[in-house]
């Protein structure tokens, strides 16, 4: 079984337009939350989200091409150009058709959807834009990677809410580990600031109405987040082979499925993910260094993921680090996890554990530590990245240190 290595990586969302901004902004625990300017905020009852500030195409692609392009799949190429050039991969036709990219997204192109709708029935006109189905189909992101690089090999996205990403990048390191694949570019990418999704989530009352606090106990509700994070993941001896930078390993994927209800979690279903990402990594829970938490911040996801953790580390879990970003770069849903994993990539570069910020008060019911508002220097071989996504599905990614 060959062991898999990321040697690339590429981010685009609130804290910064490319990787090194992202990472500076966690080490700094800056907040990337404000009030959305992208939508029309006038008929929502919150008004705060994690948004790419004064974002534009026109520096990423000329106008013919972003006409073709969504929001969300555009920051997926954007991210996946950076993590490519960062990986200095040489191309040859071989590894273009032994290349798989595997992206996760949740909700797909929003934006052009609401614009048809509105035209549609807000404006009684009888067409849209031509090309509105390619631009909101949830594949448009791995589909205009593909073209980016010429790569002919297995592309697909998979759609599992706030976990996609996490499945995206687990099954990506699958295909490595067998040979299915010789590179894989994975991640996720999304761009929900469109008013008809915004009033979607205004019902379902989760949303806070200033800022993310997770596991703080004066915690509102989660943060909504755009963007996009591509890694590019090949074998550790091709990698070493070749003289690549080999950020980190990622040594495990777990997944399970709550089978409960469709909304509310399920401690004892995170905790398999948890358990069968430690198994597929042939780890002991106290080898465990970091935990980038699932943290979104409501009520009942912060509580109940104290619970899996503490389910499956014990008394260990006293003294396990954990911290949630989302308190900086919101909850970007499809492409949560896949910034989460790029965080978690740096944390174990730089052995500085991004903190949980805009946190004031501790909760009986989230007793861990949740590196509240500042990060802290550790060193760590393992860590994991936690995603436990509405619908009860559950992902999770064990990394490892460089060495």
């Amino acid at each position: 079984m060959r062991r898999v290595a990321i040697t690339g990586v590429g981010a685009i969302c609130a804290l910064g337009r490319n990787a090194a901004e992202f990472a500076d902004a966690l080490r700094q625990g800056r907040c990337g939350i404000g009030p959305i300017q992208s939508a029309d905020m006038s008929r929502v009852r919150f008004k705060n989200g994690a948004e790419v500030p004064g974002y534009s195409h026109a520096p990423y692609f000329d106008d013919r091409r972003a006409d073709f392009m969504d929001r969300f799949a555009q920051f997926a190429v954007i991210a996946a150009r950076e993590a490519v050039a960062d990986a200095a991969i040489e191309w040859t036709p071989q590894l273009r058709e032994n290349t798989a990219i595997v992206t996760g997204s949740c909700v797909g192109g929003q934006s052009t959807e609401d614009v048809g709708f509105q035209e549609i029935y807000k404006h009684s006109h009888n067409r849209v834009h031509p090309l509105t189905i390619p631009k909101t189909m949830a594949n448009a992101g791995a589909s205009h990677i593909s073209m980016e690089f010429g790569v002919t090999g297995p592309s697909f996205t998979i759609s599992t809410a706030c976990a996609s990403a996490a499945h995206a990048i687990g099954q990506a390191c699958w295909m490595l580990r067998s040979g299915a694949a010789d590179l894989a570019i994975t991640g996720g990418s999304e761009a929900p600031f469109s008013v008809g999704i915004l009033k979607a989530w205004e019902a379902m009352r989760v949303v806070s109405q200033d800022t993310c606090r997770p596991f703080s106990k004066d915690r509102t509700g989660m943060i909504l987040g755009e963007g996009a994070a591509m890694i590019v993941l090949e074998p550790l001896d091709a990698a070493r082979a070749r003289g690549a930078h080999v950020y980190a390993e990622l040594v495990g994927f777990g997944m399970s499925a709550d089978a409960s209800h469709i909304t509310q979690p399920s401690a004892e279903g995170a905790a398999r993910a948890l358990r069968a990402a430690l198994r597929d990594a042939v780890l002991v829970p106290e080898q465990i260094g970091y935990i980038n938490a699932h943290g979104t911040g409501t009520a009942a996801n912060d509580a109940t993921e104290t619970a899996a953790i503490r389910a499956v580390f014990g008394a260990y879990a006293d003294r396990l680090p954990i911290s949630s970003t989302k308190s900086m770069h919101g909850h970007a849903l499809g492409a949560a996890a896949a910034l989460e994993c790029v965080a978690t990539v740096f944390a174990l570069r730089d052995g500085v554990l991004p903190p949980t910020v805009n946190f004031n008060q501790p909760d009986p019911e989230c007793d861990l530590d949740v590196i509240p508002n500042h990060a802290r220097q550790l060193q760590v071989e393992y860590a994991l990245s936690n995603s436990f996504a509405f619908g009860g599905l559950n992902a999770v990614l064990a990394l490892r240190r460089a060495g």
